[in-house]
């Protein structure tokens, strides 16, 4: 493959990304807003409503907080979203190239190697614009501090109080969650290949292996592998919303650093602490995860066919 061949494929996913990215945010972020409620409502938070479920705090916010509560922090939610899926995507086409050098094709750790090296390049990247979303999501008629206004009020805010290292607040649980991306990816491209050997075993004819694959397949392939990343890794989720928190009106900290939330998640809530909002994590990203997946394969094979054709 030429230099600029390879440059052209890896915008390609960049673009398929990015697109993907965007879709999958403004079907989902009224779950995610709640999910944010759950994940730190620990009992010891005063300016939190409490929720008894997921339907139930659905329609406790758009009584009492209307359609901005339900999309609180959603342009935050869009532009990182947007940013870390265009990122991921194309730092990792870029590192399985670099990996595929001298190979027939990826084994499954290197696919993992591929995925943990995006997602920390990504970590790095967006951090900023995650706790700003977690804090505008956190933000209720119960606040007793100054709510912030916006994206941009919110980053002045937070650079003039608390100083430029309050931004990468949760960086350390968000470097541990690289892993969910590593275990959604390898899963997806395990699954994906196994069902293209499948079905072209089963055919008689030639096929290519997107010619073997549906808008069905893509879905179900990336519902099952995001499901996978979820199980293993929502507690660090749950750790990095809580280390977001906009401190107290004194300037402290609710959570220390992550050791000390896991402590006090462990001490107080147990085991069932690390995986509160699950429940409307699992709705917001399983559908979610169908759809990027589907739109990013569709996205990406118009983009090939129209290479093809110039």
């Amino acid at each position: 493959m030429s230099a600029w061949k390879s440059v052209n494929w890896q915008w390609e996913n960049a673009t398929a990304g990015a697109v993907a990215g965007l879709a999958t945010v403004a079907f989902s972020h009224p779950l995610d807003v709640v999910r944010t409620r759950f994940q730190v409502s620990d009992g010891r938070t005063s300016n939190l409503p409490a929720y008894k479920n997921t339907s139930q705090a659905l329609w406790t916010i758009a009584r009492t907080e209307g359609l901005r509560g339900l999309y609180a922090g959603f342009y935050p939610a869009v532009l990182g979203s947007t940013i870390s899926w265009s990122l991921y995507f194309f730092f990792y086409s870029k590192a399985k190239q670099r990996y595929l050098k001298g190979k027939q094709e990826l084994t499954p750790v290197l696919h993992l190697a591929s995925a943990a090296e995006a997602g920390a390049l990504v970590c790095f990247c967006t951090n900023p614009l995650w706790l700003v979303k977690t804090r505008l999501q956190l933000q209720t008629p119960l606040h007793q501090t100054r709510p912030y206004s916006g994206l941009y009020d919110a980053v002045k805010t937070i650079l003039r109080e608390e100083g430029w290292t309050a931004l990468y607040r949760g960086l350390v649980p968000g470097l541990f969650l690289v892993t969910h991306g590593a275990i959604q990816f390898t899963a997806y491209e395990e699954l994906r290949k196994a069902v293209i050997d499948f079905r072209s075993e089963e055919s008689e004819e030639e096929f290519s292996g997107v010619e073997l694959l549906n808008t069905i397949d893509y879905a179900m392939l990336g519902a099952s592998s995001k499901l996978a990343a979820i199980l293993v890794t929502y507690p660090f989720q749950v750790i990095r919303s809580r280390l977001q928190q906009r401190p107290s009106k004194a300037g402290i900290p609710i959570y220390m650093d992550s050791w000390h939330a896991i402590k006090e998640t462990a001490r107080f809530e147990g085991l069932r602490g690390f995986y509160k909002g699950i429940t409307a994590n699992l709705l917001k990203n399983v559908p979610a995860a169908s759809i990027t997946f589907v739109v990013y394969e569709n996205v990406l094979n118009m983009l090939k066919l129209a290479r093809r054709n110039d």
